[in-house]
Protein backbone atom coordinates (compact mmCIF):
# COMPACT_ATOMS: atom_id res chain seq x y z
CA UNK A 1 0.00 0.00 0.00
CA UNK A 2 1.72 3.31 -0.82
CA UNK A 3 2.18 6.18 1.08
CA UNK A 4 -0.46 8.25 -0.56
CA UNK A 5 -3.37 5.51 0.30
CA UNK A 6 -1.96 5.54 3.77
CA UNK A 7 -2.41 8.83 3.97
CA UNK A 8 -5.67 9.22 2.53
CA UNK A 9 -7.27 6.01 4.86
CA UNK A 10 -6.08 7.99 8.07
CA UNK A 11 -7.51 11.51 7.04
CA UNK A 12 -10.71 9.72 6.10
CA UNK A 13 -10.59 8.18 9.40
CA UNK A 14 -10.18 11.27 11.50
CA UNK A 15 -13.31 13.33 9.40
CA UNK A 16 -15.10 9.99 10.23
CA UNK A 17 -14.05 10.22 13.59
CA UNK A 18 -14.93 14.01 13.53
CA UNK A 19 -18.33 13.43 12.41
CA UNK A 20 -18.94 11.08 14.72
CA UNK A 21 -17.83 13.62 17.39
CA UNK A 22 -20.24 16.06 16.40
CA UNK A 23 -23.01 14.10 15.90
CA UNK A 24 -23.03 13.04 19.46
CA UNK A 25 -22.03 15.97 20.69
CA UNK A 26 -25.84 17.60 18.97
CA UNK A 27 -27.28 14.51 20.27
CA UNK A 28 -26.44 15.20 23.72
CA UNK A 29 -26.66 18.89 23.72
CA UNK A 30 -29.93 18.73 22.55
CA UNK A 31 -30.90 16.29 25.02
CA UNK A 32 -29.78 18.60 27.84
CA UNK A 33 -31.62 21.23 26.44
CA UNK A 34 -34.68 19.51 26.62
CA UNK A 35 -33.90 18.60 30.26
CA UNK A 36 -32.99 22.59 31.15
CA UNK A 37 -35.54 24.05 29.13
CA UNK A 38 -37.99 21.48 31.73
CA UNK A 39 -36.52 22.79 34.57
CA UNK A 40 -36.13 26.33 33.55
CA UNK A 41 -39.78 26.82 32.34
CA UNK A 42 -40.97 27.07 36.10
CA UNK A 43 -38.52 29.48 36.74
CA UNK A 44 -39.08 32.01 33.85
CA UNK A 45 -42.66 32.26 35.41
CA UNK A 46 -42.36 31.87 39.01
CA UNK A 47 -43.73 35.42 39.75
CA UNK A 48 -46.53 34.41 37.84
CA UNK A 49 -46.84 31.31 40.09
CA UNK A 50 -47.20 33.03 42.52
CA UNK A 51 -50.64 34.29 41.92
CA UNK A 52 -51.89 30.44 40.81
CA UNK A 53 -50.71 28.69 43.32
CA UNK A 54 -50.64 30.42 46.67
CA UNK A 55 -52.93 32.25 48.53
CA UNK A 56 -54.09 35.67 48.14
CA UNK A 57 -53.18 38.34 50.82
CA UNK A 58 -49.39 38.76 50.85
CA UNK A 59 -47.76 39.48 47.34
CA UNK A 60 -44.69 39.83 48.88
CA UNK A 61 -44.67 36.42 50.96
CA UNK A 62 -46.38 34.73 47.93
CA UNK A 63 -43.34 35.48 45.83
CA UNK A 64 -40.79 34.39 48.64
CA UNK A 65 -42.93 31.08 48.33
CA UNK A 66 -42.93 30.98 44.29
CA UNK A 67 -39.23 31.18 44.81
CA UNK A 68 -38.66 28.80 47.75
CA UNK A 69 -40.52 25.94 45.36
CA UNK A 70 -37.79 27.41 42.67
CA UNK A 71 -35.58 26.40 45.17
CA UNK A 72 -37.33 22.80 45.72
CA UNK A 73 -36.11 21.52 42.71
CA UNK A 74 -32.76 21.96 43.70
CA UNK A 75 -33.47 19.89 46.87
CA UNK A 76 -33.36 16.54 44.98
CA UNK A 77 -30.15 17.20 42.29
CA UNK A 78 -27.80 15.93 44.80
CA UNK A 79 -29.66 12.92 45.26
CA UNK A 80 -30.15 12.44 42.03
CA UNK A 81 -26.84 13.21 40.82
CA UNK A 82 -25.83 9.71 43.73
CA UNK A 83 -28.61 7.65 42.11
CA UNK A 84 -27.86 8.62 38.58
CA UNK A 85 -23.62 8.40 39.32
CA UNK A 86 -24.02 5.43 40.22
CA UNK A 87 -25.74 3.87 37.45
CA UNK A 88 -23.59 5.86 35.39
CA UNK A 89 -20.50 3.96 36.25
CA UNK A 90 -21.91 0.77 36.83
CA UNK A 91 -24.51 0.59 33.85
CA UNK A 92 -23.11 3.05 31.38
CA UNK A 93 -23.50 6.39 30.70
CA UNK A 94 -25.94 6.64 27.69
CA UNK A 95 -28.58 4.15 29.67
CA UNK A 96 -28.97 6.43 32.19
CA UNK A 97 -29.23 9.67 30.37
CA UNK A 98 -31.91 8.06 28.89
CA UNK A 99 -33.90 7.47 32.25
CA UNK A 100 -33.11 11.00 33.66
CA UNK A 101 -34.72 12.51 30.52
CA UNK A 102 -38.05 10.09 30.57
CA UNK A 103 -38.39 10.90 34.44
CA UNK A 104 -37.73 14.97 33.64
CA UNK A 105 -40.46 14.91 30.60
CA UNK A 106 -43.03 12.98 33.20
CA UNK A 107 -42.45 15.75 35.30
CA UNK A 108 -42.84 18.88 33.20
CA UNK A 109 -46.02 17.58 31.11
CA UNK A 110 -47.81 16.75 34.68
CA UNK A 111 -47.36 20.74 36.03
CA UNK A 112 -48.86 21.78 33.12
CA UNK A 113 -52.15 19.62 33.82
CA UNK A 114 -52.06 20.64 37.75
CA UNK A 115 -55.02 22.40 39.63
CA UNK A 116 -54.52 25.92 40.57
CA UNK A 117 -54.69 27.03 44.48
CA UNK A 118 -58.32 27.99 43.77
CA UNK A 119 -59.32 24.74 42.88
CA UNK A 120 -57.96 22.34 45.06
CA UNK A 121 -56.40 24.43 47.87
CA UNK A 122 -53.21 23.54 49.57
CA UNK A 123 -52.89 20.34 47.21
CA UNK A 124 -52.09 22.72 44.37
CA UNK A 125 -48.75 23.94 45.85
CA UNK A 126 -48.09 20.39 47.56
CA UNK A 127 -47.90 18.58 44.50
CA UNK A 128 -45.76 21.65 42.71
CA UNK A 129 -43.09 21.30 45.20
CA UNK A 130 -43.64 17.53 44.94
CA UNK A 131 -42.78 17.77 40.59
CA UNK A 132 -40.40 19.89 41.55
CA UNK A 133 -38.66 17.56 43.42
CA UNK A 134 -38.94 14.73 40.54
CA UNK A 135 -37.27 17.49 38.21
CA UNK A 136 -34.41 18.02 40.38
CA UNK A 137 -33.81 14.23 40.79
CA UNK A 138 -33.94 14.22 36.85
CA UNK A 139 -31.35 16.92 36.34
CA UNK A 140 -29.16 15.65 38.97
CA UNK A 141 -27.77 12.89 36.87
CA UNK A 142 -28.61 14.44 33.37
CA UNK A 143 -25.90 16.92 33.03
CA UNK A 144 -22.83 15.38 34.61
CA UNK A 145 -23.77 12.19 32.68
CA UNK A 146 -23.79 14.26 29.33
CA UNK A 147 -20.70 16.01 29.73
CA UNK A 148 -18.44 12.84 31.08
CA UNK A 149 -20.05 11.33 27.79
CA UNK A 150 -18.92 13.97 25.35
CA UNK A 151 -15.96 14.73 27.03
CA UNK A 152 -14.80 10.52 26.34
CA UNK A 153 -15.61 10.64 22.78
CA UNK A 154 -13.77 13.58 22.09
CA UNK A 155 -10.53 15.21 20.65
CA UNK A 156 -7.91 15.28 23.97
CA UNK A 157 -6.71 18.00 22.24
CA UNK A 158 -10.38 20.07 21.82
CA UNK A 159 -12.30 19.14 25.09
CA UNK A 160 -12.78 22.46 26.28
CA UNK A 161 -14.29 23.64 23.14
CA UNK A 162 -16.31 20.68 22.71
CA UNK A 163 -17.80 20.24 26.33
CA UNK A 164 -18.60 23.77 26.54
CA UNK A 165 -21.46 22.87 23.95
CA UNK A 166 -22.93 21.15 26.92
CA UNK A 167 -22.19 24.12 29.05
CA UNK A 168 -24.24 26.17 26.37
CA UNK A 169 -27.52 23.89 27.29
CA UNK A 170 -28.59 25.30 30.49
CA UNK A 171 -28.32 29.21 28.90
CA UNK A 172 -30.03 27.37 25.71
CA UNK A 173 -32.89 25.59 27.71
CA UNK A 174 -33.60 29.08 29.37
CA UNK A 175 -33.61 31.02 26.33
CA UNK A 176 -36.24 28.89 24.60
CA UNK A 177 -37.93 28.60 27.61
CA UNK A 178 -38.33 32.84 27.50
CA UNK A 179 -39.20 32.49 23.44
CA UNK A 180 -42.00 30.11 24.29
CA UNK A 181 -43.70 32.22 26.98
CA UNK A 182 -42.90 35.28 24.68
CA UNK A 183 -44.77 33.18 21.77
CA UNK A 184 -47.80 32.63 24.33
CA UNK A 185 -47.96 35.44 25.95
CA UNK A 186 -48.46 37.41 22.37
CA UNK A 187 -50.50 35.14 20.76
CA UNK A 188 -53.36 35.28 22.98
CA UNK A 189 -54.67 38.27 25.54
CA UNK A 190 -53.41 38.27 29.44
CA UNK A 191 -56.77 36.78 30.63
CA UNK A 192 -56.22 33.48 28.54
CA UNK A 193 -52.83 32.78 29.70
CA UNK A 194 -53.61 33.47 33.04
CA UNK A 195 -56.63 31.13 32.42
CA UNK A 196 -54.75 28.46 30.66
CA UNK A 197 -52.46 29.96 28.10
CA UNK A 198 -49.10 29.82 30.64
CA UNK A 199 -50.15 25.66 31.20
CA UNK A 200 -48.84 25.09 26.79
CA UNK A 201 -45.02 25.51 27.23
CA UNK A 202 -44.95 22.72 30.10
CA UNK A 203 -47.48 20.61 28.42
CA UNK A 204 -46.06 21.32 24.82
CA UNK A 205 -42.71 19.70 25.84
CA UNK A 206 -43.47 16.25 25.57
CA UNK A 207 -42.88 17.18 21.48
CA UNK A 208 -39.27 17.80 22.80
CA UNK A 209 -39.31 14.80 24.47
CA UNK A 210 -39.87 12.27 21.64
CA UNK A 211 -37.53 14.16 19.73
CA UNK A 212 -34.55 14.03 22.50
CA UNK A 213 -35.08 10.64 22.89
CA UNK A 214 -35.27 9.42 19.11
CA UNK A 215 -31.79 11.31 18.86
CA UNK A 216 -30.46 9.89 21.78
CA UNK A 217 -31.52 6.35 21.59
CA UNK A 218 -28.84 6.31 17.83
CA UNK A 219 -25.93 7.00 20.11
CA UNK A 220 -23.18 4.87 21.30
CA UNK A 221 -21.60 3.75 24.40
CA UNK A 222 -18.93 5.89 25.79
CA UNK A 223 -15.40 4.30 24.54
CA UNK A 224 -13.60 5.11 27.29
CA UNK A 225 -16.50 3.20 29.52
CA UNK A 226 -16.04 0.85 27.21
CA UNK A 227 -12.97 0.26 27.60
CA UNK A 228 -13.00 0.16 31.39
CA UNK A 229 -15.68 -2.42 31.19
CA UNK A 230 -13.48 -4.82 29.08
CA UNK A 231 -10.27 -4.50 31.67
CA UNK A 232 -12.11 -5.05 34.45
CA UNK A 233 -11.30 -1.58 36.15
CA UNK A 234 -14.65 -0.69 36.91
CA UNK A 235 -16.00 0.25 40.61
CA UNK A 236 -18.13 -1.89 42.09
CA UNK A 237 -19.60 0.51 44.72
CA UNK A 238 -19.07 4.26 42.77
CA UNK A 239 -20.69 6.14 45.35
CA UNK A 240 -18.34 4.33 48.67
CA UNK A 241 -15.34 5.01 46.86
CA UNK A 242 -15.94 8.35 46.28
CA UNK A 243 -17.21 9.82 49.64
CA UNK A 244 -14.97 6.85 51.27
CA UNK A 245 -11.76 7.37 49.73
CA UNK A 246 -10.06 10.17 51.11
CA UNK A 247 -8.80 11.43 47.66
CA UNK A 248 -11.46 11.56 45.91
CA UNK A 249 -13.27 13.16 48.57
CA UNK A 250 -10.60 15.80 48.59
CA UNK A 251 -11.30 16.40 44.39
CA UNK A 252 -15.66 16.42 45.43
CA UNK A 253 -14.38 19.33 48.08
CA UNK A 254 -12.43 21.22 45.94
CA UNK A 255 -14.88 20.81 42.98
CA UNK A 256 -17.51 22.01 44.69
CA UNK A 257 -15.88 25.06 46.71
CA UNK A 258 -13.21 25.82 44.36
CA UNK A 259 -15.39 25.69 41.19
CA UNK A 260 -18.56 25.09 41.46
CA UNK A 261 -20.02 27.06 44.18
CA UNK A 262 -18.86 30.86 42.27
CA UNK A 263 -20.10 29.13 38.95
CA UNK A 264 -23.49 28.22 40.19
CA UNK A 265 -24.55 31.68 42.04
CA UNK A 266 -22.74 33.65 39.41
CA UNK A 267 -25.17 31.69 36.30
CA UNK A 268 -28.19 32.06 38.53
CA UNK A 269 -27.91 35.77 39.52
CA UNK A 270 -27.25 36.68 36.35
CA UNK A 271 -29.47 34.87 34.78
CA UNK A 272 -32.66 34.14 37.06
CA UNK A 273 -32.25 36.78 39.59
CA UNK A 274 -31.98 39.52 37.11
CA UNK A 275 -35.13 38.62 35.92
CA UNK A 276 -36.95 38.90 39.02
CA UNK A 277 -35.11 41.81 39.62
CA UNK A 278 -36.69 43.52 36.92
CA UNK A 279 -40.18 42.35 37.24
CA UNK A 280 -40.70 42.81 40.75
CA UNK A 281 -37.91 45.35 41.81
CA UNK A 282 -37.68 48.19 38.77
CA UNK A 283 -41.31 47.12 37.88
CA UNK A 284 -40.78 46.37 34.06
CA UNK A 285 -43.10 44.11 32.44
CA UNK A 286 -42.59 40.51 32.12
CA UNK A 287 -42.47 41.29 28.15
CA UNK A 288 -39.63 43.92 28.35
CA UNK A 289 -37.57 41.62 30.86
CA UNK A 290 -37.74 38.85 28.89
CA UNK A 291 -36.87 40.79 25.72
CA UNK A 292 -33.53 42.61 27.19
CA UNK A 293 -32.72 39.14 28.75
CA UNK A 294 -33.11 36.91 25.50
CA UNK A 295 -31.13 40.16 23.82
CA UNK A 296 -28.21 39.73 26.38
CA UNK A 297 -27.99 35.82 26.07
CA UNK A 298 -27.93 36.13 22.46
CA UNK A 299 -25.31 38.22 22.53
CA UNK A 300 -23.48 36.57 25.04
CA UNK A 301 -23.55 32.58 24.58
CA UNK A 302 -20.97 32.65 21.86
CA UNK A 303 -18.70 33.37 24.90
CA UNK A 304 -19.12 29.95 26.32
CA UNK A 305 -17.44 28.32 23.49
CA UNK A 306 -14.80 31.09 23.20
CA UNK A 307 -13.44 30.76 26.96
CA UNK A 308 -13.84 26.40 26.39
CA UNK A 309 -11.57 26.81 23.10
CA UNK A 310 -9.36 29.37 25.24
CA UNK A 311 -9.00 26.40 28.00
CA UNK A 312 -7.70 24.52 25.77
CA UNK A 313 -5.19 26.36 24.96
CA UNK A 314 -3.87 28.17 28.41
CA UNK A 315 -5.30 25.93 30.71
CA UNK A 316 -8.68 25.56 32.12
CA UNK A 317 -8.10 26.87 36.55
CA UNK A 318 -7.10 30.43 35.57
CA UNK A 319 -10.39 31.31 33.42
CA UNK A 320 -12.47 29.96 36.26
CA UNK A 321 -10.80 31.88 38.80
CA UNK A 322 -10.65 35.31 37.36
CA UNK A 323 -14.44 34.89 36.16
CA UNK A 324 -15.16 34.46 39.85
CA UNK A 325 -13.05 37.12 41.43
CA UNK A 326 -14.56 39.76 38.51
CA UNK A 327 -17.86 38.34 39.68
CA UNK A 328 -17.22 39.18 43.16
CA UNK A 329 -16.15 42.98 42.47
CA UNK A 330 -18.48 43.79 39.69
CA UNK A 331 -21.87 42.04 41.05
CA UNK A 332 -23.06 44.89 43.10
CA UNK A 333 -22.19 47.74 40.82
CA UNK A 334 -23.70 46.28 37.97
CA UNK A 335 -27.41 45.30 39.61
CA UNK A 336 -26.94 49.02 41.00
CA UNK A 337 -26.62 50.07 37.03
CA UNK A 338 -29.29 48.00 36.41
CA UNK A 339 -31.75 50.01 39.03
CA UNK A 340 -30.61 53.05 37.35
CA UNK A 341 -31.20 52.39 33.81
CA UNK A 342 -33.88 49.96 34.26
CA UNK A 343 -36.19 52.63 36.00
CA UNK A 344 -34.99 55.71 36.40
CA UNK A 345 -37.73 57.63 37.63
CA UNK A 346 -37.89 54.80 40.52
CA UNK A 347 -34.27 55.54 41.47
CA UNK A 348 -34.71 59.10 41.63
CA UNK A 349 -37.34 58.43 44.21
CA UNK A 350 -35.06 56.19 45.97
CA UNK A 351 -32.31 58.31 46.16
CA UNK A 352 -34.48 61.48 47.35
CA UNK A 353 -36.63 59.64 50.20
CA UNK A 354 -35.81 57.80 53.57
CA UNK A 355 -38.08 55.15 55.11
CA UNK A 356 -37.41 54.12 58.51
CA UNK A 357 -40.06 51.23 60.34
CA UNK A 358 -39.99 52.22 64.61
CA UNK A 359 -41.82 50.19 66.69
CA UNK A 360 -41.34 46.96 69.06
CA UNK A 361 -40.27 44.29 67.85
CA UNK A 362 -39.69 45.57 64.43
CA UNK A 363 -36.28 44.42 63.62
CA UNK A 364 -37.07 40.84 64.37
CA UNK A 365 -40.56 40.52 62.78
CA UNK A 366 -40.20 38.76 59.57
CA UNK A 367 -42.05 35.67 59.43
CA UNK A 368 -43.05 35.58 56.07
CA UNK A 369 -43.37 32.04 55.19
CA UNK A 370 -46.05 31.43 58.53
CA UNK A 371 -47.89 33.84 56.76
CA UNK A 372 -48.41 31.76 54.03
CA UNK A 373 -50.75 30.04 56.10
CA UNK A 374 -52.41 32.74 57.70
CA UNK A 375 -51.86 35.41 55.10
CA UNK A 376 -54.10 38.13 56.28
CA UNK A 377 -52.68 38.28 60.35
CA UNK A 378 -50.05 39.87 60.12
CA UNK A 379 -49.20 42.43 62.20
CA UNK A 380 -48.58 46.08 61.23
CA UNK A 381 -44.97 46.06 60.72
CA UNK A 382 -45.22 43.15 58.53
CA UNK A 383 -47.44 44.91 56.43
CA UNK A 384 -45.53 48.18 56.13
CA UNK A 385 -42.69 45.53 54.82
CA UNK A 386 -44.74 44.10 52.42
CA UNK A 387 -46.05 47.19 51.22
CA UNK A 388 -42.58 48.65 50.64
CA UNK A 389 -40.94 45.73 49.28
CA UNK A 390 -43.66 45.27 46.63
CA UNK A 391 -43.20 48.80 45.78
CA UNK A 392 -39.32 48.45 45.54
CA UNK A 393 -38.67 51.21 48.46
CA UNK A 394 -35.60 50.41 50.85
CA UNK A 395 -36.08 51.00 54.60
CA UNK A 396 -34.44 50.64 57.40
CA UNK A 397 -35.82 49.57 60.98
CA UNK A 398 -35.62 50.76 64.70
CA UNK A 399 -36.93 48.86 67.43
CA UNK A 400 -38.39 50.83 70.83
CA UNK A 401 -41.03 49.99 72.74
CA UNK A 402 -43.46 51.86 71.42
CA UNK A 403 -46.32 50.69 68.63
CA UNK A 404 -45.28 50.77 64.70
CA UNK A 405 -44.98 54.57 63.62
CA UNK A 406 -43.63 54.95 59.43
CA UNK A 407 -41.16 57.70 59.05
CA UNK A 408 -40.65 59.24 55.35
CA UNK A 409 -38.14 62.12 54.96
CA UNK A 410 -39.82 64.51 57.18
CA UNK A 411 -43.33 62.89 57.59
CA UNK A 412 -44.35 60.71 60.87
CA UNK A 413 -47.34 58.48 60.64
CA UNK A 414 -48.34 57.43 64.05
CA UNK A 415 -50.40 55.11 64.10
CA UNK A 416 -49.11 53.58 60.73
CA UNK A 417 -52.46 53.71 58.34
CA UNK A 418 -51.61 51.53 54.85
CA UNK A 419 -53.68 54.23 52.74
CA UNK A 420 -51.66 56.99 54.60
CA UNK A 421 -48.54 55.72 53.74
CA UNK A 422 -49.29 54.97 50.09
CA UNK A 423 -50.42 58.73 49.99
CA UNK A 424 -47.12 59.90 52.20
CA UNK A 425 -45.22 58.33 49.69
CA UNK A 426 -47.17 59.13 46.35
CA UNK A 427 -46.55 62.80 47.68
CA UNK A 428 -42.83 62.34 47.69
CA UNK A 429 -42.51 61.87 44.15
CA UNK A 430 -43.34 57.81 44.08
CA UNK A 431 -43.92 56.61 40.72
CA UNK A 432 -47.49 55.39 39.64
CA UNK A 433 -46.93 51.73 39.70
CA UNK A 434 -49.52 51.72 36.97
CA UNK A 435 -47.51 54.00 34.92
CA UNK A 436 -45.39 52.06 32.10
CA UNK A 437 -41.49 52.02 32.48
CA UNK A 438 -39.16 53.55 30.66
CA UNK A 439 -36.22 52.27 30.65
CA UNK A 440 -32.50 52.94 29.11
CA UNK A 441 -32.76 49.53 27.07
CA UNK A 442 -29.89 49.95 25.28
CA UNK A 443 -27.76 50.20 28.75
CA UNK A 444 -30.33 47.58 30.49
CA UNK A 445 -28.84 45.52 27.62
CA UNK A 446 -26.00 46.25 28.18
CA UNK A 447 -25.58 45.19 31.89
CA UNK A 448 -27.69 41.81 31.21
CA UNK A 449 -24.99 41.03 28.99
CA UNK A 450 -22.13 41.52 31.27
CA UNK A 451 -23.83 39.64 33.64
CA UNK A 452 -24.23 36.90 31.23
CA UNK A 453 -19.99 37.70 29.61
CA UNK A 454 -18.93 37.01 33.73
CA UNK A 455 -20.81 33.58 33.74
CA UNK A 456 -19.46 32.22 30.47
CA UNK A 457 -16.04 32.79 32.23
CA UNK A 458 -16.48 30.50 34.88
CA UNK A 459 -18.62 28.06 32.50
CA UNK A 460 -17.23 27.83 29.31
CA UNK A 461 -14.40 25.51 30.86
CA UNK A 462 -16.21 23.74 33.54
CA UNK A 463 -17.34 20.78 32.15
CA UNK A 464 -13.89 19.55 30.57
CA UNK A 465 -12.44 20.49 34.06
CA UNK A 466 -14.33 18.57 36.28
CA UNK A 467 -14.49 15.51 33.92
CA UNK A 468 -10.76 15.78 33.94
CA UNK A 469 -10.30 15.95 37.68
CA UNK A 470 -12.37 12.83 38.20
CA UNK A 471 -10.90 9.23 37.66
CA UNK A 472 -12.54 7.25 35.12
CA UNK A 473 -13.95 4.90 37.99
CA UNK A 474 -16.14 7.08 39.57
CA UNK A 475 -16.24 10.03 36.90
CA UNK A 476 -19.60 10.04 36.32
CA UNK A 477 -21.05 10.06 40.13
CA UNK A 478 -17.94 12.37 41.19
CA UNK A 479 -18.40 14.80 38.32
CA UNK A 480 -22.45 14.76 38.50
CA UNK A 481 -21.95 15.28 42.86
CA UNK A 482 -19.66 17.70 42.85
CA UNK A 483 -22.11 19.70 40.43
CA UNK A 484 -25.28 18.97 42.14
CA UNK A 485 -23.94 20.34 45.91
CA UNK A 486 -22.64 23.22 44.31
CA UNK A 487 -25.46 24.20 41.49
CA UNK A 488 -27.96 22.91 43.83
CA UNK A 489 -27.93 23.55 47.31
CA UNK A 490 -25.50 26.70 47.02
CA UNK A 491 -26.51 28.39 43.57
CA UNK A 492 -30.00 27.05 42.96
CA UNK A 493 -31.18 28.85 46.04
CA UNK A 494 -29.63 32.44 44.86
CA UNK A 495 -32.72 34.17 44.09
CA UNK A 496 -34.91 33.17 47.06
CA UNK A 497 -32.30 34.05 49.51
CA UNK A 498 -31.51 37.55 47.86
CA UNK A 499 -35.46 37.81 47.94
CA UNK A 500 -35.29 36.98 51.52
CA UNK A 501 -32.60 38.75 52.46
CA UNK A 502 -34.19 41.97 50.81
CA UNK A 503 -37.37 41.52 52.92
CA UNK A 504 -35.59 41.05 56.07
CA UNK A 505 -33.02 44.07 55.34
CA UNK A 506 -34.88 46.70 53.30
CA UNK A 507 -32.07 46.89 50.78
CA UNK A 508 -33.05 46.20 47.48
CA UNK A 509 -29.23 45.15 46.65
CA UNK A 510 -28.22 43.17 50.07
CA UNK A 511 -29.36 39.96 48.75
CA UNK A 512 -26.56 40.26 46.25
CA UNK A 513 -23.86 39.80 49.07
CA UNK A 514 -24.63 36.10 48.75
CA UNK A 515 -23.09 36.03 45.46
CA UNK A 516 -20.75 37.97 45.86
CA UNK A 517 -19.66 35.83 49.31
CA UNK A 518 -19.70 32.89 47.36
CA UNK A 519 -17.38 33.99 44.38
CA UNK A 520 -15.11 35.70 46.42
CA UNK A 521 -14.53 32.62 48.39
CA UNK A 522 -14.39 30.29 45.06
CA UNK A 523 -11.88 32.64 43.44
CA UNK A 524 -9.44 32.27 46.78
CA UNK A 525 -10.40 28.64 47.34
CA UNK A 526 -9.56 27.59 43.68
CA UNK A 527 -6.53 29.67 43.36
CA UNK A 528 -5.05 28.11 46.26
CA UNK A 529 -6.18 24.30 45.81
CA UNK A 530 -7.58 23.66 42.59
CA UNK A 531 -4.93 21.49 39.94
CA UNK A 532 -4.68 22.34 36.43
CA UNK A 533 -6.39 19.67 34.52
CA UNK A 534 -6.14 20.65 30.72
CA UNK A 535 -4.41 17.71 29.02
CA UNK A 536 -5.26 14.56 31.52
CA UNK A 537 -5.57 11.39 29.89
CA UNK A 538 -9.24 10.34 30.75
CA UNK A 539 -8.68 6.62 30.43
CA UNK A 540 -7.02 6.85 34.22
Amino acid sequence: MSVQEITSKSVSHVESLDQNTKRTVFAAALGTVFEWYDFFIYGSLAAFFSTLFFPKGNETAALLAALATFGAGFVLRPFGAVVFGRLGDLVGRKKTFLVTMLVMGFATAAIGLLPTYESIGWAAPALLVALRLLQGLAVGGEFGGAVTYVAEHCDDNRRGLTTSWIQITATLGLFVSLIVIVLCRSSMSPEAFASWGWRLPFVGSILLLILSLYIRLKLHESPVFQEMKAQGKGSKNPIAETFGDGKNLRLVLVAIFGVVAGQAVIWYTGHFYSLYFMTTTLKLTQDQANLYLLIALTLGTPFFLFFGWLSDKIGRKWIVVTGCALSALLIMPLFQALGTYGNPGLAEFRARTSVQLVGNGCDHDQSFIGQLFSPQATTDCQKAKALLTARAIPYTVKTDDQPLRVQVNESEMKPFNEAELLATLTENGMPDPKAPVEPNGPMVVGILFALVFLTTMVYGPLGALLVELFPVRIRYSGVSVALQLGNGWIGGFAPFVATAVVIATGNIFGGLWYTVAFAGLTAVIGALLLPETRGRDLRT
